[in-house]
């Protein structure tokens, strides 16, 4: 079974995830309407350039837009969350190892501590994420079943290298249970709200080249300003 999790379904799975992001971006960038929409993304693209790479570095700085600033318990859980959900995974030094091995791929490895804290990190995030979207109504009101499933779908890889490192319990169970949920998060990725991990960067690049070019007052001849 380990071979099979870890071959054929590992490869099923970064197949659906990388084709299904990329059928994402190109059906972000297709739909954008000029004219329908009235926003700037083809004219002006120096400046517009500009202001998508602000609009990017603003909104993954912690409290860097007036958004975080004005939600900072929210700000924080976000990046609680975020910053474990992406460093761990990518630096931890059991999947460098296995990089290594399978692909020839060498990255930079945390040490063990390191990723522990951030593991925990991302499990204290999503607590107080759950508990945010139960318990303030204007945010409750717009939580589904399916959002929630989401959160657990993004939290189990982490739960289960926790309790797989440590031993805690049938390790071979939790390795297995730490492989599959990482490859349905993957598998998840195209057809949730988890498809944000491109969208974020597609909508913040065309949001910063728009407000760019109009709000600095560029023009370009037959745009429907």
């Amino acid at each position: 079974m380990y071979q099979f999790i870890t071959g054929p379904l590992l490869w099923l799975s970064l197949s659906i995830f990388f084709i299904g992001c990329l059928v994402h971006v190109g059906l972000y960038i297709k739909d954008l309407d000029a004219r329908l929409d009235r926003v700037a993304y083809n004219t002006c693209i120096a400046s517009g350039l500009k202001g998508a790479i602000r609009s990017i570095v603003l909104w993954l700085t912690p409290f860097g837009t007036r958004c975080w600033r004005q939600n900072p318990v929210h700000t924080l859980l976000f990046y609680l969350f975020h910053v474990g959900a992406v460093a761990a995974p990518l630096f931890v030094s059991a999947h460098g190892i296995l990089l290594k091995y399978r692909w020839g791929i060498s990255l930079p490895s945390m040490p063990d501590a390191v990723a522990d804290v951030l593991t925990i990190c991302v499990l204290a995030g999503a607590c107080g994420l759950l508990i945010r979207r139960m318990v303030l109504p204007e945010v409750r009101q717009l939580t589904r079943p399916r959002d929630i499933g989401v959160l657990f779908i993004s939290v189990a890889p982490f739960a289960t290298a926790l309790m797989a490192y440590h031993q805690i319990g049938d390790v071979t169970f939790w390795t297995l249970a730490h492989i599959l949920s990482g490859e349905l998060f993957l598998v998840a990725v195209p057809f949730t709200k988890l498809s944000h991990i491109v969208l974020f960067f597609c909508s913040r690049i065309q949001i910063g080249m728009d407000f760019s070019i109009k709000r600095g007052g560029l023009k370009a001849p037959g745009f429907p300003w």
